[in-house]
């Protein structure tokens, strides 16, 4: 990791998950601005801190401990950013924590075909 680009993928992971994860909010219903303004923040929240993690470990340790990590690192993103949608969200129409999965795992899979191609 080159630290000269490490506030491009920062800022580049920050807006292509807010816009992958904004759109899925969207079509799964989440029309409420407060709302919207929510899945904004815990991104910025949370995403930093998992790209910085996950660069961190590609750098230092092998592709296992590589992968083992990124895995506990989503799962850590999902159910903290469940929690909140569960306190702070006014969209009831799913569980927080299934909207949280639904949102991660299509901004995780969008990102790494992104990242392939």
């Amino acid at each position: 990791m080159i630290l000269n680009n490490l506030p491009f993928l920062l800022i580049r992971c920050l807006l292509l998950t807010l816009i992958i994860e904004l759109i899925t909010a969207f079509i799964l219903g989440i029309r409420d601005r407060k709302d919207i303004i929510n899945v904004i923040l815990v991104n910025v929240l949370t995403n930093p801190v998992v790209v910085l993690s996950q660069q961190f470990l590609h750098y230092k340790y092998n592709t296992t401990v590589e992968i083992i990590g990124i895995i506990i690192l989503e799962l850590l993103a999902f159910l903290v950013e469940g929690l909140i949608y569960k306190r702070v969200l006014k969209y009831k129409e799913l569980n927080p924590l299934i909207l949280s999965l639904l949102l991660n795992a299509t901004s995780f899979c969008i990102g790494e075909l992104i990242n392939i191609l």
